[in-house]
């Protein structure tokens, strides 16, 4: 059985399992995360997808906790398909791991081989590769924030290295066929403007979180090329988008947005961080 083990644990997040815990619990308790550890109670579900970034804990992870409150107080979902950005070049142009095991400092997370073959079944620009997940850190470091909420779950992580709108129009329409009569979660992977002066950050990151808003994936696909935005996954987050719509979205809302130098103090470069969720 295929294992994929952790590529950035010890760098983006902590190696060790009580440590890794430990983090995630101050990322929902730090000044920029929700404010509070997740209650017991869960409530029926009507999230479709969040949107949550992917740099390490200690920058993005309040941010990504504002996600996962939301999700922890509802029901849990039989399986989440994370869909993040390539940055390695490595892979096919969209590819997913679809057999074996997923392992973080916090256990192993079982893939939803079934639910894997069904999404490339009706997807041509998806093909089976492993490779893609080998150094990627997109799909990784949401992992053991959904095994924190969930405990146990099944996982279908997508890398998408093309990102254009056809692409992901295509990916998303998959996504929702394949898991018509399922219960599914979509996480969308994505950090927002990198390393400019927070002035200009906070300006060209209003034009990415609108457009999601929006539910509008080719406004959103239409303002990273028209400003050359460097969001690095507009591809995964249009994707969710027309998955979500497909299954009845109603409406999108901003959980937070910060950036890099609201954590460090440092906004001369800047990355932006946003939480979003979208229902029915």
């Amino acid at each position: 059985m295929s294992v994929r083990r952790p590529a950035v644990a010890g760098a983006f997040y902590p190696a060790q399992p009580k440590r890794l815990r430990d983090q995630i619990e101050s990322c929902f308790t730090h000044e920029k995360g929700p404010g509070r550890l997740p209650r017991g109670e869960r409530r029926p579900r009507d999230i479709l997808s969040v949107v949550c970034p992917h740099a390490g804990y200690m920058y993005s992870g309040p941010a990504a906790a504002h996600s996962y409150l939301a999700l922890a107080e509802q029901e849990k979902p039989d399986s989440v398909v994370v869909l993040g950005p390539n940055h390695t070049g490595w892979g096919t142009p969209v590819s997913i791991m679809g057999e074996g095991i997923w392992e973080t400092p916090l256990g192993r997370v079982k893939l939803d081989s079934e639910l894997a073959r069904a999404i490339i079944d009706t997807a041509g620009v998806i093909d089976y590769d492993e490779t893609a997940f080998l150094r990627e850190h997109s799909v990784e470091v949401q992992v053991p924030f959904l095994q924190y909420i969930y405990g146990e779950f099944k996982l279908v992580p997508i890398c998408m290295g093309y990102q254009d709108l056809e692409t992901s129009r295509e990916v998303g329409e998959a996504i929702h066929r394949a898991t018509e009569g399922r219960d599914i979660l979509v996480v969308a992977s994505t950090d927002l403007t990198h390393q400019e002066p927070q002035a200009s950050a906070n300006k060209k990151d209003k034009m990415i979180i609108d457009a999601i808003l929006a539910m509008d994936e080719e406004r959103l696909q239409r303002v990273v090329h028209e400003n050359r935005l460097t969001t690095c996954g507009y591809g995964p987050v249009s994707a969710a988008l027309v998955t979500s719509r497909l299954d009845g979205a109603k409406k999108a809302e901003l959980l937070t947005y910060y950036t890099s130098g609201d954590i460090m103090g440092d906004h001369d470069g800047v990355v932006g961080y946003a939480a979003l969720k979208v229902t029915k």
